[in-house]
């Protein structure tokens, strides 16, 4: 993420008691039930991540509440579904390495991945079933729904360089701007952030297509060019394969070697970036007199403005 927008994210007062607390129930949550599935989630904690979307929790949650069982139940439940979707879409893409390390189906095979998944999902709900905050429950059901219908969505898709804008910007929504949404919708207490979540999400998703094709495995922690092998039509790929044939062969699933190069020389990836900066302006715009607006606006910058 941008280092500047990112650090001044970081400097909102009680993050770094938050963050200590959840990685403490992250730990515990993931242990309860020793045994393999236990030590693959523990493994998969272990590999990291940005904690973004327990991060959105803590900026969404009123600031006298931050440190509350509520927040960080609600932190650790999105922070799980996430990992075990993270989990479920790496044995279905086939991919070998998740920032930088193995994959649990690669490493464990893929039925320990599926039983590892579901693991997590349901430590996931276990969390937010303990507060017996019904409506949180509601929260994170409906999200996760939606992240099923946005990879049915994406299956549906694949290989297909015609997929329009507007159905690739749906899948958006629902594979990653929904959670986005439950995140604040979880730390919210009433105040209504799901728009700001929503849209932050959908720029955050278009960001981390446009790196698949620009990125390095020495800053992302996985080789480029994954979504062109697999045929997802992201926002860069639709846009560049109608004007190169041959992005859009490969984007059908031909073997054009050179197909990223083509791609950056169409403009698409710049293309891209305006429309996710225009998320993160949107995610801005939804924003109405927030008690950590900045924090909340300089997250609309370090997402869209990121190396990884």
């Amino acid at each position: 993420m941008s280092v500047s927008a990112l650090a001044a994210v970081r400097e909102a007062p009680g993050l770094e008691r938050y963050l200590e607390l959840l990685e403490e129930r992250l730990e515990e949550t993931v242990a309860a039930y020793p045994g393999r599935l236990g030590d693959i989630g523990a493994d998969t904690l272990a590999a990291g991540g940005k904690r973004l979307r327990p991060l959105l929790v803590f900026l969404s949650t009123p600031p006298t509440e931050r440190d509350s069982e509520r927040s960080v139940a609600g932190g650790t439940a999105v922070e799980l579904v996430h990992m075990a979707t993270l989990v479920h879409d790496d044995l279905l893409d086939g991919a070998d390495l998740r920032r930088g390390r193995p994959t649990v189906w690669a490493e464990h095979g893929e039925s320990a991945a599926k039983a590892a998944g579901d693991y997590l999902f349901a430590r996931a709900f276990a969390q937010l079933a303990r507060t017996q905050d019904h409506g949180a429950v509601a929260v994170l059901a409906n999200a996760a729904l939606a992240l099923a219908r946005g990879e049915a969505l994406q299956r549906r898709q694949a290989f297909r360089p015609d997929t329009s804008v507007d159905d690739y910007l749906a899948r958006c929504s629902l594979k990653t701007g929904k959670l986005f949404e439950a995140a604040c919708l979880l730390g919210g207490n009433g105040r209504s952030l799901g728009p700001f979540g929503l849209a932050l999400g959908v720029a955050f998703q278009i960001a981390d297509d446009i790196l698949d094709c620009t990125g390095d495995f020495d800053t992302t922690g996985k080789a480029p060019g994954v979504d062109l092998r697999d045929g997802t039509p992201t926002l860069p790929l639709i846009l560049a394969a109608r004007q190169d044939s041959e992005v859009r062969r490969a984007l059908a699933g031909d073997q054009v070697a050179d197909a990223l190069e083509r791609v950056a020389a169409t403009g698409a990836l710049e293309t891209a970036r305006a429309l996710a900066e225009d998320y993160a302006a949107r995610a801005r715009a939804a924003l109405d007199g927030e008690p950590d607006r900045a924090s909340l606006e300089a997250l609309t910058h370090a997402v869209v403005n990121r190396e990884n």
